[in-house]
């Protein structure tokens, strides 16, 4: 027979090589470098301890629950326990041990997810009680080739109520043979009685600092480069996962085609331009509102989201405030970045600093929640700049109290402890060094108005029930109800009044109270509130009283008798008698 005739395609000339085998797939940098041994685990040395401890005194638990945010290693340390108890080492006569030596059968078959003894189990798409009904048979069988049969179940809290309860008795007392692993990110929604049978270990975040050096090694092993401030980016938006960073520096990789540079990063995840940050910051502190909204509107036109751009001033007054008190070195900053952080941290008060953060969170808020976020962000800004205008609250009372004078507006909010003259005019300076602290000095004061003339007052309550009255009658139902069943009279000595509350009651609804009665009655007098003392509440008084003239009524041989002849009869009340009119003395 002719090679034509052999051939399924008649005259086709059919090469004698085998084809080439097919390029290995490519592998994402998550899982290619998930760490195969505990030596290879980031920031869980804590655990890595106690564990080996365990293991070498064997003294191992039937199960254990790792708990920590997403991407930290709870699957890949369950994968590392299961070596470690199964290892038998490269001559095959080894023991359980903290250092799995990753060449023997058992180790490369767990490391491949195919080991007949270790099952692992989503729990996310197995929630039910028939896949716990599988294993609770299983483990009364002996393993095939391990030392331990052992039961990764993964997001176990996603199990019905109706799992766990099955699982409980098997999880209190499995076989000697038998180990189990549980794994989730909400170990709050995992029951009580399943946390009590499991020794528990809280995978910690990962330190910035250290996927800086992990994320540095791993592109030289890739042959890539990157820039140090790069890397550092990508770990401060990782949080202390290890996989979202990895994730992202996969990204970067392909994007950049090997030299992931910052610039490379901010575009990737949306960050703003640090310097188009600094000079924003400055012309919000400077007061000069058209650069501000032109510098949102460059930022906006380059791509960038006005949420992203809040965070990004929101983490820029974070760090003033740090650089203040703790300053801490930041790797994705520049020696110009600190300089200029130190510069500013040194001139703007911590009251600047905290009405900064509290406008800009409420500003991110806004923006989070508004139908265009732009003009949400635009607003926001605004805000922060007019707000400058405002004196401070406590300023304003000192001025008041001390001299009795009015300040004027002023365009920096005052710092807690005097700034050095050569400070004290551009404490909101912005970098070119002009501020608005220059234009307030130089505005000439208010002009001086008539007084109005003094209110209407009501006059004082003779007694602490008589005030509660007084905010019924001035129809504020919920501080009367405060008043009386929650609040505790101290001391009556107008003009003093002394009230005692406890950790219910926030500063501002105590405020409101002081200022609802200097608006009814005048100031001439003084309110204290107290953590401590005090007598029964108005409410309980009240009880107190109803209680002992029920009793007294009860007493009463009259109310006896009709109460004996009337056994269904209920006493509920006691209303006063009208006075009695005296009988005539003569007829």
């Amino acid at each position: 027979m002719s090679d034509d005739e052999d051939s399924a395609f008649p005259g086709l000339d059919l090469p004698d090589t085998p084809p080439p085998a097919a390029a290995p797939a490519y592998r994402v940098l998550a899982r290619k470098y998930r760490p195969g041994s505990f030596e290879t685990l980031l920031g869980q040395d804590a655990m890595v301890r106690t564990l080996g401890n365990a293991i070498a005194r064997d003294r191992l638990a039937q199960a254990w629950l790792l708990t920590g945010v997403r991407g930290v290693g709870k699957t890949s340390t369950a994968r590392i326990i299961a070596k470690a108890l199964n290892c038998i080492g490269a001559d095959g006569n080894g023991g359980a041990t903290i250092s799995p030596c990753g060449v023997c059968e058992p180790c490369i078959a767990i490391a491949a997810g195919r080991h007949i003894d270790v099952i692992e189990m989503d729990a996310a798409s197995n929630t039910g009680i028939d896949s716990i009904r599988e294993i609770i048979e299983s483990v009364r069988y002996a393993t095939v080739s391990a030392r331990f049969k052992i039961y990764i179940i993964d997001e176990v809290h996603m199990l019905s109520k109706a799992a766990f309860n099955g699982l409980l008795k098997t999880l209190e007392e499995p076989p000697p043979h038998v180990k189990f692993i549980f794994a989730t990110t909400e170990v709050e929604k995992v029951p009580v009685t399943v946390l009590s049978r499991c020794q528990r270990f809280d995978l910690r975040r990962v330190p910035a600092e250290t996927l800086v050096a992990h994320f540095a090694s791993i592109v030289t092993a890739e042959g890539a480069s990157a820039e140090p401030e790069a890397l550092a980016l990508i770990a401060r938006a990782a949080e202390g996962s290890v996989r979202d960073g990895l994730s992202v520096l996969d990204q970067a990789i392909a994007h950049s085609g090997g030299t992931v540079t910052a610039a490379a990063i901010r575009d990737m995840l949306g960050l703003a331009d640090r310097g188009a940050v600094r000079r924003l910051f400055g012309h919000v502190l400077a007061g000069d509102a058209p650069a501000a909204l032109a510098a949102i509107a460059e930022q906006y036109d380059l791509g960038l989201d006005p949420e992203m751009l809040l965070r990004e001033l929101l983490q820029l007054v974070h760090a003033l405030t740090r650089t203040r008190l703790a300053p801490v070195e930041d790797p994705a900053l520049s020696v110009e970045e600190r300089a200029q952080l130190a510069d500013w941290a040194q001139k703007l008060p911590f009251t600047a600093l905290h009405r900064l953060w509290q406008l800009l969170l409420k500003g991110l808020a806004e923006v989070q929640s508004a139908p265009v976020p732009l003009q949400a962000a635009e607003m926001a800004l605004l805000r922060i700049i007019h707000a400058a205008d405002l004196p401070d609250p406590s300023e304003l009372v000192r001025r008041i109290t001390e001299g009795g004078e009015m300040p004027a507006a002023r365009a920096v909010l005052p710092p807690a402890s005097p700034l050095p003259s050569s400070a004290a005019g551009d404490a909101f300076a912005s970098t070119e060094g002009s501020g608005v602290g220059e234009s307030a000095a130089q505005a000439p004061p208010p002009p001086t108005k008539a007084p109005p003339p003094p209110p209407e007052t009501t006059p004082l309550p003779d007694h602490y029930p008589a005030l509660v009255a007084l905010f019924r009658e001035k129809t504020e139902p919920r501080l009367a109800h405060i008043l009386s069943e929650e609040l505790r009279l101290v001391e009556w000595a107008p003009p003093t009044i002394i009230i005692a509350h406890d950790q219910r009651h926030s500063r501002d609804q105590l405020a409101v109270i002081a200022r609802r009665l200097a608006d009814w009655i005048g100031d001439a007098w003084e309110l204290r509130f107290v953590t401590e003392g005090g007598g029964a509440t108005v409410r309980e008084t009240e009880v107190a009283a109803d209680a002992a003239r029920l009793a007294a009524a009860r007493s009463d041989p009259v109310v006896a008798a009709l109460m004996h002849s009337f056994p269904d009869a209920e006493l509920t009340g006691v209303e006063p008698l009208p006075e009695r009119i005296p009988h005539a003395q003569s007829r």
